[in-house]
């Protein structure tokens, strides 16, 4: 396993540190993404405890009921067992509904915008790079910001982005499919084209967290032939240089 996870990370310098403490995912950035860690969290202590269950189940079966003695009794066999069979029926339909409560919730919340967000950002996919407008509260607008296919998600266009503020991303593409992801998000949303502008499956939201940093983005839809190098990044900042990135690149302001 450890030669697996070695071997899979060798070839990018963008995989962000997966942590034993959130499953093997990384720190998120995003409230929206400690959602998403703990319900990955959730799941998998009840998918253990289940399989603590079953396994322990196995092995009282396989110690209590197996024929030590060529002559020995088998065990009383009936072929209904009505309170084990509606044992069997009702737990899984428990644990079912269980999963998909929390499920259904947690997915609601992720897909949640308010409309309110402190800065909204226009994100234009395209082969093979990204287009990034913030637009904040105020009405103040950066010029776009573009690039070109890279190797290196440093070397990208850059979206400059406050902390502990509310984020609207509207995605828009006109040529193929494409999908915006920000691994340190734990969230990715495929861009279609051809989704009208009032679509709400164009736009998410997110609340970033207070951790300054550079974090690294890619497409995650094979796009073509330079989808690999269809990267960009995304900078945390504190508010006092959000506003003066946006003083310094706001449309129409001299330069």
């Amino acid at each position: 396993m450890a030669l697996l996870l070695a071997s899979a990370t060798a070839c990018a310098n963008d995989v962000p540190e997966a942590k034993w403490s959130n499953g093997l995912l990384p720190d998120a950035i995003t409230q929206q993404g400690e959602t998403v860690t703990a319900l990955w969290n959730g799941a998998w202590i009840a998918a253990l405890a289940t399989g603590g269950v079953v396994i322990g189940l196995i092995v009282w079966a396989c110690l209590f009921h197996t024929r030590r003695r060529a002559k020995a009794d088998l065990p009383p066999q009936v072929r209904y067992n009505l309170p084990i069979e509606m044992l069997y029926t009702l737990v899984p339909l428990v644990m079912v509904s269980v999963f998909f409560f929390f499920t259904a919730r947690d997915s609601e919340e992720l897909s949640r915008v308010t409309g309110d967000a402190d800065v909204k950002v226009k994100v234009e996919a395209f082969q093979w790079s990204w287009r990034f407008t913030t637009t904040t509260a105020d009405g103040k607008t950066t010029e776009p910001v573009s690039g070109m296919p890279v190797s290196d998600y440093q070397q990208g266009p850059q979206l400059v982005l406050p902390v502990d503020k509310k984020v609207e991303f509207d995605l828009f593409t006109d040529d193929v499919i494409h999908s915006f992801w920000v691994p340190d998000f734990l969230f990715k949303r495929d861009i279609i084209p051809g989704i009208p502008d009032d679509n709400p499956g164009r736009k998410f939201e997110v609340t970033t967290l207070s951790k300054p940093g550079v974090y690294a983005g890619r497409c995650a839809e094979l796009c073509g032939v330079d989808h690999s190098r269809m990267l960009f990044s995304i900078k945390l900042v504190t508010q006092q240089e959000f506003d003066q990135y946006v003083a310094s690149n706001q449309a129409g302001s001299a330069q």
